[in-house]
């Protein structure tokens, strides 16, 4: 396969902030946001189109009966996009994603984002060809966005550079 059939660009993020302790994955946390992550969700869709510009396409995790934080994390940019959030694979089954992503041609040359769980975040990296900034994701971390870019010309993508930049939503994110 050559790179035109590969995405343009794939962003991925953490879903936003959740309750409890965020580097723990505690089912009596709940499986929503947190105000804080509600906060970050709402402020992601201006800055994601101001920033990056559209996506053509949002997946995030499937929900779960622990979690349907990246559900919520990307729904404000989606609405405001006109478009469906693609939610249909377990947060185990990165594998599957990036295999979908990278092997049908629907979404070359496009821009895409994902939402993720920070535990899964590295290995989906890699297997979208991209070589992860950090592993593990730091559990306390919901405040990066990681960009791979794809070359036009290329054979299967491996060790990609992965970009690794600040959001800068709210007080308290890091600044680089």
């Amino acid at each position: 396969m050559n790179g035109a059939n590969y995405p343009k660009t794939v962003f991925v993020i953490r879903h936003a902030e959740k309750p409890g302790d965020p580097a723990t994955d505690n089912p009596q946390d709940g499986i929503d946001l947190s105000t804080r992550g509600y906060e970050r969700a709402a402020a992601l869709a201006p800055f994601f189109i101001a920033t990056f510009g559209k996506p053509d396409a949002v997946f995030a995790t499937q929900a779960s009966k622990h979690s349907n934080r990246p559900v919520e994390t990307v729904t404000p940019l989606a609405q405001a996009l006109g478009l469906d959030i693609k939610a249909d694979i377990a947060d185990a089954d990165y594998a599957t994603l990036a295999t979908k992503i990278l092997s049908d041609g629907k979404y070359g040359g496009q821009v895409l984002l994902i939402c993720w769980h920070h535990g899964n975040i590295p290995a989906l990296t890699q297997s979208l060809g991209g070589q992860p900034p950090q592993d593990p994701w730091p559990g306390t971390v919901f405040d990066r966005v990681w960009q791979i870019d794809y070359p036009v010309s290329a054979g299967s993508p491996s060790g990609l550079p992965v970009k690794n930049i600040a959001q800068q939503l709210l007080f308290g994110d890091e600044s680089s």
